[in-house]
């Protein structure tokens, strides 16, 4: 079993990522469960987002405690909180960030970063002052995990999104084109 956190705020779309990527697993041929954790619900506060991922039955009804993979929205969230909590050694730590991987010091995890950010405001998604990153995002969990194919993802965005579906999908793919493996 494959297990992923997102961790994100209240109107990036960290739920929507993580049932997007359940159902783009999904259509590959694997059960899935998704499921959000909410603090404060409210625009802007720290939202936690679950995703299992196995090629059988899947039976836990609980949080993830120690992922697999954990993606990272909004990296200033890593001031207050530490997101690798739990994260296997040699998991997966995807950030959407303009630094480096080499730029953290995470000796224990495989770093990737893009800047979904930029990826995002070009495609139109959300507002510059605040873009919706979350279909930008699982481009590179795509790239840097590789369990869940880019083709599928995009067939998820296009099936789900809300709105601007294509534009959605295109920025999945442009993030997997500028995602910088650290490893």
């Amino acid at each position: 079993m494959f297990e992923i956190r997102f961790h994100g705020r209240g109107g990036q779309g960290a739920v929507t990522a993580a049932n997007i990527l359940a159902t783009a697993a999904f259509y590959e041929g694997n059960d899935v469960q998704s499921f959000p954790f909410f603090g404060v619900e409210r625009r802007g506060a720290p939202v936690e987002a679950y995703t299992r991922i196995d090629n059988k039955k899947i039976d836990i009804k609980m949080y993830i405690y120690n992922p697999d993979a954990v993606v990272v929205l909004d990296t200033s969230l890593m001031k207050d909180l530490d997101v690798t909590r739990g994260l296997k050694k040699g998991g997966y730590l995807i950030l959407n960030t303009q630094k480096k991987p080499s730029d953290f010091n995470y000796k224990d995890f495989k770093v990737a970063v893009v800047d979904a950010t930029e990826v995002a405001v070009e495609f139109g998604l959300g507002s510059k002052s605040s873009p919706i990153v979350n279909t930008a995002i699982l481009g590179a969990y795509s790239k840097a995990v590789g369990n869940v194919k880019i083709d599928s993802i995009s067939k998820a965005i296009r099936d789900s999104a809300p709105a601007k579906a294509e534009e959605n999908a295109n920025a999945a793919y442009e993030s997997y084109k500028r995602t910088v493996l650290g490893w």
